[in-house]
């Protein structure tokens, strides 16, 4: 690293005046760094100076991890006692939080770009150049997060489009009494892989369920299992000098060559302990089965874009971590979950969730565990319906903006808090899946102990703002309506917080009461207020990032999609400036009415003609509304009264006269 860099980083660390300072680096240091820098000095997009003040955090933390021992040893002896438990957590935990102060996040120096590897544009004359087909001919891939909503489309998108591949082994829990075989049948024969199932039946044979769960040791995966892709190639017990390991542990993958973690848990307002099992125990469960690969050539990991959200300017780096990752995993371990919850928005800091927080340890500990692995992660924004593939419009959950353009398609949504003018940084869930897959091979034929990091994102080529995607979305539904719906679709975005709490009690609340008394003198179940309920909690979840903006570098991007030959741009699309956002809209309009509502084409006319009486009823309601206002107004002010007769008197005369003009 040069003088500058490290000057650099020397500033930056000594003005951070906000946070607290790292404690005196011990004599054991030495191996704390070569922990973190996985023996190879591995950092990856942080700069030594950051990776040394990590691993100072890291091996002051692993003195403090004897005295929380002995915290959790007296909290589990104290009988129960909620004080004296209070009291013994809250003490241990400050001295962790106190050991493991957040550090100084430090970018990569000005003059790379942002770019962590000298990118070489596509020659057609570079004999040397291997399509993206061509490199996943023959080969294995394991994914978890199959069954998730980028996990369908990346397992159709590989079967589609590298149709030499040899297998894609799925990792698949069983879920509520459904074996795994029951999951992939279910998966399969979604819409999604309508296509494939009738132009290429026999590619489906080639996706292999392997059950499974990331929440637990080993990823769940059975014995029987990992025989199937696994071999014994040497005793561990002998290297590490322990009695324990069994043969499970010694089967080291043979036939994976291109690992997708996409599992993780994206509810934002997941209890911590779960969103630390997940994202950052599941990460870290399988870069352990990732070491064991001896055909390794990529592993992409999913993160997000938002990990680093308490900065305005986020780079394809990893940040430095607000706490030591080991140390959070250990305080979910041991302290109780009450006192947890409590502890949790002290942790979080000026994240504005689980998700985000997890979701940036993962980071680093992927760093810190990788080793001489070949890693890249994918950050993508808000991810979205797809935009072209395997059809446009295709979308199976209502997270994000799903749900609130489908509560206000069906009228029930009118109001929220948002920057009108902020970028509103969605990305189509296809674009996502191509750019994974094109990571996976430029990791693997470009051999580097770099971890590249890729900001998938349109904010910074292709930006739209939440007004624009709003008009957009207004329109679509109004010109495609659901069927069944409450009332004309109408909205506001607003940044003034007590008008926006009286529009949602007037436009939301009060209508769902009455709908729902009428629902009850007709003897019918009652549930508008239900739905107004998760329509508000799902409107608070994203009300964070409607309300702030950031600009995601994304040059790792586009420098990757310039590597690429005009025939892998055309298959494997990532290039965001080809969004015409308005039609996007419209088919991600016609594709949650489709996959998500279940509602035919066919029924768009007797929606249309349900939606122009909608219309009228709404204009009329406006009407009667101004019309009672006034009436309440004049009953009571006389001199209302009189300025009303006034007027209307000089209208008459007005009136009278146009004959004569």
């Amino acid at each position: 690293m040069s003088n500058a860099v490290a000057n650099k980083a020397e500033t930056e660390v000594a003005t951070n005046s906000s946070l607290k300072q790292s404690p005196p680096q011990p004599a054991n240091s030495h191996d704390a760094a070569k922990l973190l820098n996985g023996s190879l000095a591995r950092t990856n997009g942080l700069t030594h100076a950051a990776a040394s003040v990590s691993a100072s955090s890291s091996a002051a933390s692993a003195g403090y991890n004897v005295s929380s021992a002995a915290g959790s040893g007296s909290v589990s002896g104290s009988g129960g006692g909620n004080s004296s438990l209070a009291s013994s957590s809250a003490s241990t935990v400050s001295s962790l939080l106190s050991a493991v102060a957040p550090s100084t996040a430090l970018p990569l120096p000005p003059s790379s770009n942002g770019l962590q590897l000298p990118y070489e544009r596509f020659r057609a004359e570079d004999t040397s150049y291997v399509p993206i087909a061509q490199f996943y001919a023959g080969r294995s891939v394991f994914i978890t997060g199959g069954t998730g909503f980028m996990g369908k489309v990346l397992v159709e998108k590989l079967l589609r489009s590298c149709p030499d591949i040899r297998n894609i082994y799925l990792l698949i829990r069983p879920k509520r009494g459904q074996e795994v075989s029951a999951r992939l049948t279910e998966l399969l024969n979604a819409p999604l892989f309508e296509s494939l199932r009738q132009e290429k039946p026999k590619e489906l044979s080639k996706v292999i369920p392997i059950s499974g769960d990331i929440t637990s040791e080993e990823l769940g995966i059975s014995e029987k299992d990992q025989v199937r892709f696994s071999f014994i190639y040497h005793i561990l017990r002998f290297r590490f000098n322990e009695e324990r390991f069994t043969i499970l542990q010694n089967l080291l993958c043979r036939n994976v060559s291109v690992v997708f973690h996409s599992a993780a848990t994206v509810k934002f307002d997941e209890k911590l302990k779960l969103s630390v099992t997940i994202n950052m125990l599941g990460t870290k469960r399988l870069v352990e089965l990732c070491h064991r690969m001896l055909s390794l050539d990529a592993l992409i990991h999913v993160s997000t874009a938002y990990c680093n959200c308490d900065r305005t300017d986020v780079s394809e780096v990893i940040y430095a971590p607000p706490y030591n990752p080991d140390d959070i995993i250990s305080l979910i371990n041991w302290l109780p979950e009450d006192i947890l919850d409590q502890l949790t928005p002290r942790l979080i800091g000026k994240r504005p969730n689980t998700y985000t927080f997890t979701k940036a340890l993962a980071e680093h500990m992927l760093l810190k565990e990788a080793g001489n692995l070949p890693v890249a992660i994918v950050r993508p924004s808000i991810v979205t319906a797809s935009l072209n593939e395997p059809f446009a419009g295709w979308v199976d959950n209502f997270n994000g903006p799903t749900g609130l353009v489908s509560a206000l398609a069906k009228g029930m949504f009118r109001t929220m808090m948002c920057e009108k003018n902020y970028v509103a940084d969605m990305v189509p869930v296809d674009i996502v899946i191509n750019l994974m897959i094109a990571a996976a091979w430029r990791t693997a034929t470009r051999k580097s102990n770099n971890l590249l990091i890729y900001n998938c994102c349109t904010g910074q080529r292709n930006p739209i703002v939440w007004s624009e995607f709003v008009k957009h979305a207004m329109s679509s539904v109004r010109k495609h309506p659901l069927e069944g719906c409450l009332w004309y679709p109408t909205g506001d975005l607003r940044m003034n917080r007590p008008m926006n709490t009286l529009n949602c009690i007037v436009k939301h609340f009060l209508p769902a009461y009455i709908l729902d008394g009428v629902a009850r003198i007709m003897g019918k179940k009652p549930f508008v207020v239900n739905v107004q309920n998760k329509i508000a909690k799902a409107v608070e979840c994203l009300e964070y990032f409607a309300t702030r903006q950031w600009r995601f570098k994304d040059d790792n991007v586009h420098a990757l999609l310039h590597t690429l030959s005009p025939k892998d741009r055309e298959i494997f699309v990532f290039d965001v400036r080809h969004i015409n956002w308005d039609n996007y809209v419209e088919r991600y309009v016609l594709g949650f009415r489709e996959f998500l509502f279940k509602q035919r084409p066919d029924s768009l006319p007797a929606s249309r003609k349900r939606m122009l009486r909608l219309y009228y009823l709404h204009q009329l309601t406006k009407l009667v509304a101004v019309l009672l206002t006034w009436r309440f107004l004049m009953s009571r002010s006389k001199r209302l009264n009189e300025l009303w007769s006034a007027f209307l008197e000089n209208a008459l005369k007005v009136a009278r006269l146009i004959p004569f003009l």
